[in-house]
């Protein structure tokens, strides 16, 4: 028989419930009667006397994080929390985040800011022009970075003593800078969050997904290309969006097809094998928001840190984004002129 990884619905609960929760290591085995090392009763249960693990379970931590009511009440003044997410590398979610900033920013009414949570590989800070600066602190704690007078950003690469420093990090200190992201951050009043997250189904979505979970996550925004390679990782995506209960709020199809600059000639780079984001929605039964073509001046625009709807806007890639962005701002309910004014 070929070993198997499933797991009950119990265990799954309790990944998405207690993300950061470590057992306790104990030093012998558990006796008889014991109340169980991550109980409340753990090391103070009469049956823990002279028990050698007595000390462990007692100093565990137990019940819910403290921080949670201090985030909810410092995100208290922003509108709309969006999840930027894959499952599979390579797709253009940081690239995407960007973009979507820059677009929400381009109402001078709108407040927006971009939380990057790819810890060991940032690149928010380069696409928007401000890889060079640095957080300042204040009695409350730091304050983002800003991009123009309605676009903040904030990302690990800003208190990097070099900018090419590798972040070697386990889990357990990953998740505590996202946490520091949320409770120690002056976000202030904002209409948008965008939370570029990396690929996968791990440690950065479960703590974004319970840091957030009591001040709320309008949804999720997934991000695919058309082969059948990425599609698989990002319906595990989806999967995990719905037992973590977050609203999805629908599938981008990125570099679908490739636009010449010269002639605005399309070519199919990567086939649609299986029917690519729109049959992949249709599918997992979620909004399809548009297809969005492969141009390499959109990558040209994030080397520069520069607007490609600034730089490009007659462009067909900048055309799709505005659709796509719009289609956005209906799923989380508002009118789409006001997400992005008409030119």
């Amino acid at each position: 028989m070929a070993p198997s990884l499933e797991a009950g619905p119990e265990s799954v609960q309790d990944v998405l419930s207690n993300p950061l929760k470590v057992a306790p290591k104990l030093v012998a085995p558990e006796p008889e009667h014991c109340p169980g090392p991550e109980s409340e009763a753990a090391g103070k249960a009469d049956s823990c006397a002279g028990c050698p693990n007595q000390a462990i379970c007692a100093s565990a931590p137990k019940g819910p994080d403290p921080d949670i009511p201090v985030i909810t009440a410092r995100l208290a003044g922003i509108k709309h929390k969006v999840l930027i997410l894959s499952g599979k590398g390579g797709v253009g979610k940081s690239t995407f985040t960007s973009l979507l900033a820059h677009a929400f920013a381009q109402n001078p009414d709108s407040m927006v800011g971009i939380m990057d949570t790819d810890i060991t590989g940032p690149s928010i800070p380069k696409m928007m022009g401000v890889e060079n600066e640095k957080v300042h602190t204040y009695s409350g704690g730091w304050t983002p970075v800003w991009v123009a007078d309605n676009l903040s950003v904030m990302s690990i690469q800003f208190m990097l003593p070099n900018k090419d420093d590798a972040i070697i990090w386990r889990g357990p200190k990953k998740n505590g800078m996202i946490k520091q992201f949320l409770r120690d951050v002056e976000w202030g009043e904002m209409d948008f969050l965008l939370v570029d997250t990396p690929p996968g189904t791990s440690d950065e979505h479960l703590s974004v997904n319970s840091f957030l979970k009591e001040s709320g996550i309008d949804g999720a925004v997934m991000l695919t290309t058309p082969q059948e390679v990425a599609l698989l990782d990002v319906r595990k995506e989806i999967d995990f969006c719905r037992k973590a209960g977050i609203k999805v709020l629908g599938l981008v199809e990125n570099m679908s097809g490739f636009v010449c600059p010269k002639c605005t000639h399309e070519s199919q780079i990567f086939q649609a094998t299986t029917g690519g984001g729109r049959a992949l929605a249709k599918e997992m039964n979620i909004p399809f928001l548009g297809a969005v073509p492969l141009d390499p001046r959109i990558g040209m625009a994030s080397d520069y840190g520069e607007s490609f709807f600034d730089s490009w806007p007659d462009s067909p890639a900048c055309t799709a984004l505005k659709g796509v962005v719009r289609r956005v701002g209906e799923e989380l309910g508002l009118e789409a002129d006001t997400v992005l004014p008409e030119d």
